[in-house]
């Protein structure tokens, strides 16, 4: 990568230094030239992107820029509209869909300033860890290109580490959004449930499903939230409730905050760098000010498992008709978990509705203890593609990240460091709903403190 890019990528205010077009040249040419090793990207729109950043240029030369994200170079996972780009869900049955408008969250950023430079890979129908897509082609981990990316925001996580975008749209039903995030060292916020418009957005667990921005700095996340962020009428899931404005306490630091360590569940049969790397960020954190406490999450297997039950019976449901009547146009590996559902009854649903509720609420009473829970993001480094079997590698990926969405709590990952091989780890931070911001200004004072968040894969550093 060009030291050039890689200031611009690091260092928000060079951004503004240089033309907006000049910036996504170099960013398309750096997705040109990564195509056949990563394939992160389904659909690049350069003529779009190029016209957008013409269209900034002229503002900034007229005194009138939108703001910080005016001219800041976005990818779009492909199960969120743009309109007029085909939105597969990298799937068969949606190879040929063009929607005629912007998802919401896609339209506010747009009205920010920010460029779509086009649409990357996920996993088919977003219901998976690896992004292995039968249909588009696999997505690699610019770590490690024998290894997964994460998912089910695969490509999202990939064009991040790579440098082939400065901020991505994901989504996260159970941690897709927080594992590529995890896998690929850079930063990603599942948001509050119903704080962000999920209007747009083909989903996998409506009762689950958030938006979430990523980038490679918790600042550059919250810049997104910022105009992403808010109450949509027209989205049956969104939630009218007041929120912090994410930048506003960002540099306000953690001095006296408590945080929750819980080691049962989260500590064990975890790879041992992982666990390191998580005691690590507690101990940056206290040495800025936070008091760290160890907290018991009694309960925290089991949810687990009943967001596994819930998400399956929603997906199963949704693809009803494809599955009766074309179930071949499924990969494999999404077809063999999809029928998985069909063994869910109604009674299993309830059941779990109601544990569901009951989790929430202790959650909150946690919360009133302490204000933030770190745990790591993974219990393992990006797995082998070789080796992933699919439905086993999102059961192990997901082992404490379906927690927090169960809960409707928000949650980011960061970058906690590398394994011994060089692979990247992450931490979890999550507080109670609706204190995004809170979280956000806990990941930006660890990266202010550390280099983590600006480490690259050696082949495309």
């Amino acid at each position: 990568m060009s030291a050039s890019l890689r200031a611009l990528v690091d260092e928000p205010e060079r951004r503004r230094e240089v033309p907006a077009g000049e910036l996504v040249e170099l960013l398309l040419a750096r997705i040109d030239a990564t195509a056949g090793e990563l394939n992160a990207y389904i659909t690049v729109t350069a003529d779009r992107a190029r016209a957008d950043a013409a269209a900034t240029d002229a503002r900034r030369a007229r005194g009138e820029s939108l703001g910080p994200l005016d001219g800041f170079p976005i990818a779009v996972k492909d199960n969120i509209d743009v309109a007029g780009v085909p939105a597969t869900c990298g799937s068969q049955f949606f190879a040929d869909r063009i929607p005629g408008e912007d998802a919401e969250v896609v339209r506010r950023l747009r009205a920010a300033g920010a460029i779509v430079l086009g649409k990357v890979a996920l996993h088919e129908f977003a219901y998976g860890a690896t992004t292995d897509n039968p249909h588009f082609g696999a997505c690699r981990n610019p770590w490690d290109t024998d290894r997964v990316p994460g998912g089910s925001s695969g490509g999202s996580g990939a064009a991040l580490g790579a440098d082939l975008c400065l901020g991505a749209l994901g989504t996260d039903t159970g941690g897709s959004v927080r594992i590529p995030a995890a896998l690929n060292g850079v930063s990603a916020l599942r948001p509050t449930y119903g704080l962000v418009s999920a209007r747009g957005t083909f989903p996998v667990s409506a009762a689950l499903d958030t938006i979430g921005p990523m980038a490679r700095t918790i600042a550059d996340v919250a810049e997104m939230l910022a105009a992403m962020a808010g109450y949509d009428r027209d989205d049956p899931h969104a939630v009218e409730h007041p929120f912090d404005d994410p930048r506003g306490g960002l540099h306000a630091g953690v001095a006296g905050l408590r945080v929750g360590l819980p080691r049962r569940f989260f500590f064990e049969d975890v790879d041992p760098a992982i666990a390191e790397n998580t005691q690590a960020a507690a101990d940056v954190l206290a040495g800025l000010g936070a008091k760290i406490v160890d907290v018991d999450l009694d309960g925290a297997d089991d949810a687990t498992g009943i967001a596994t039950l819930l998400i399956r019976a929603e997906a199963t449901g949704l693809h009803r008709e494809r599955l009766a009547d074309e179930p071949g146009r499924f990969g494999a590996d999404v077809l063999r978990r999809l029928e998985l559902g069909n063994a869910v009854t109604g009674p299993d649903v309830g059941r779990a509705l109601a544990e569901m509720r009951d989790w929430r609420v202790r959650m909150l009473q946690v919360f009133d203890h302490v204000d933030l829970l770190l745990t790591p993001t993974t219990n393992a480094t990006a797995p082998l593609r070789a080796d992933a079997d699919m439905i086993a590698v999102t059961a192990e990926l997901t082992r404490f990240t379906y927690a927090w969405s169960l809960a409707h709590l928000p949650a980011a990952s960061i970058p906690s460091g590398l394994d011994a091989t060089g692979l990247p780890t992450g931490v979890q931070l999550a507080a109670a709903p609706w204190r995004d911001a809170l979280i956000l200004r806990a990941g930006h004072a660890v990266q202010e403190a550390t280099d983590w968040h600006r480490r690259r894969p050696p082949a495309f550093a």
